[in-house]
């Protein structure tokens, strides 16, 4: 399959149209605009600093059903602890900055660029974007960003500076979600963390049959 160009033109291809590896086009901007368009359809941007905009859309998808959100014993000992202070939307642009700093595991650098960052905190401030805050004696020391449309959330990034500190915001994320009626959260990739909590894999046509069900 190629590889689409994008110009200034607020469009995408058909997200089946992507590569055997989820890319599907290249370029573009990071406009409020097309961000939302390419979310309601199943795409997301991910590239590193000095790349042009690469928009994905892999088959299969990660995903995180809430009501399948597996409250593993060892944890909940954190959460009801009171060791942990959690809050929704309190400080979005620590959380952002924070999950761009972090170091992971097999990657170099960060995909959480100066103009990424801008990117979300301006769907941040649309009341789009949303963050969970973890803090332990006042300091912020895990959280996680993403985007709530409809009754879907998109989990962007998160992070933890001390053991399971994103595991218990993830937990409070979840239970949030449920309150506003969510269905279905997007972890994009797998990852053996996400599928410990519950995440599994679907097949895009699934899941932009979900998308078009839960976005209204």
């Amino acid at each position: 399959m190629p590889v689409f160009e994008l110009n200034q033109n607020i469009i995408f291809p058909k997200p089946e149209l992507a590569r055997q590896d989820g890319l599907l086009a290249v370029g573009g901007d990071l406009s409020p605009q097309r961000l939302l368009l390419a979310y309601t359809n199943g795409i997301f941007p991910w590239y590193s600093e000095g790349e042009p905009i690469l928009w994905w859309s892999p088959d299969p998808r990660m995903v995180l059903f809430p009501n399948e959100f597996k409250r593993h014993k060892s944890l909940k000992k954190d959460v009801l602890s009171g060791r942990f202070e959690v809050t929704i939307d309190e400080d979005f642009h620590a959380v952002i900055s924070a999950c761009g700093r972090v170091s992971r595991e097999g990657q170099d650098g960060t995909w959480i660029t100066d103009e990424v960052r801008d990117a979300y905190i301006r769907l941040y401030e649309m009341g789009v974007a949303h963050s969970v805050e973890v803090r332990e004696h006042g300091n912020l020391v895990g959280g996680l960003y993403g985007l709530k449309i409809g009754k879907v959330f998109f989990g962007e990034s998160m992070f933890h500076l001390v053991t399971n500190a994103s595991k218990v915001g993830l937990w409070h994320c979840v239970d949030w979600l449920i309150e506003e009626g969510v269905e279905l959260i997007d972890v994009q990739q797998e990852t053996s963390h996400l599928a410990s909590q519950g995440a599994r894999l679907i097949s895009r046509e699934s899941f932009l049959y979900l998308l078009v069900k839960l976005i209204t």
